[in-house]
């Protein structure tokens, strides 16, 4: 697939994943928008306004510099930067958070399909936080972003739903690909270890370790792994997202199970 067909795939799929957020945010009582969500700090308004924030930047709106006060849960520069979009908005009403994400994204939809990248090595002209990204990890990211925080707030008040969309496929497909980093290098597997994903919903993954200590992709599943992890895609979600352990019995390890427990306990890979 050539690069502006790849990325026009993952444009379609960020608007599909706005768009269901937005209907699931219409549908969140008012009094419900104040519940923490598995994000330490963020409750479902603070959600609402991280996604609002990096949407408006990227359509075009001026940066903010607003000071964050005392935040334990906040981490690092880039930390910071999203708390400054969320506590710039702290006291906007859940309709103007729906409105600026929705007007935000409909005028970068637009702008995209007007003037499609064709490479995705370029970088973008408008990009959060000074961040060193290109095209491709720019759209790569966005319906990853989205759809995850959608499920965040499903999760807080209680709606499920949205585990079959495309975003939620888009993600799933995403985050296995860090097994092979996992496996390798969080929990020091040696070469030659391979270890199988099979996360309900979509094919199975396998990686092995090479001579040279990376985690590299099997093109045919291994008839004896040395582990094997099968679970379904919400408890996936939520252990490679590093929101909160799967419920328990949501997780079946066979082969290896140090290694299996070892490879879970380091699965957080999203920031």
């Amino acid at each position: 697939m050539t690069d502006r067909g790849r990325l026009a795939g993952y444009v379609d799929t960020w608007w599909q994943a706005v768009n269901d957020l937005l209907d699931l945010l219409e549908q969140v009582p008012a009094d419900r928008w104040r519940t923490p969500t598995d994000l330490p700090g963020w409750d479902v308004h603070a959600v609402a306004a991280h996604l609002a924030h990096l949407e408006a930047v990227l359509a075009g709106a001026p940066e903010e510099q607003v000071e964050i006060g005392e935040a334990a849960h906040v981490r690092g520069p880039m930390g910071v930067y999203l708390e400054q979009g969320v506590v710039a908005r702290r006291d906007r009403t859940p309709d103007e958070l729906l409105n600026e994400i929705r007007e935000a994204a409909t005028a970068r939809h637009t702008a995209l399909l007007a003037d499609p990248p064709t490479d995705g090595s370029a970088r973008p002209a408008r990009i959060f936080g000074e961040v060193p990204w290109d095209w491709e990890r720019l759209l790569r990211n966005r319906p990853l972003d989205v759809w995850m925080h959608e499920q965040d707030i499903r999760r807080a008040v209680d709606l499920p739903g949205g585990m079959d969309s495309a975003g939620a496929r888009h993600t799933a497909a995403y985050l296995a690909e860090s097994l092979g980093f996992v496996l390798a290098k969080r929990a020091g597997a040696p070469a030659g270890t391979t270890a199988v994903l099979d996360v309900g919903g979509q094919p199975p993954v396998a990686y092995v370790v090479g001579a040279d200590g990376r985690g590299e992709p099997l093109a045919e599943m291994p008839t004896e792994p040395t582990v094997c992890l099968r679970l379904e895609r919400e408890a996936f979600i939520v252990l490679a997202g590093g929101r909160r352990e799967p419920d328990p019995g949501c997780v079946e390890v066979s082969g290896d199970q140090d290694l299996g427990r070892r490879i879970l306990a380091s699965f957080a890979v999203t920031p």
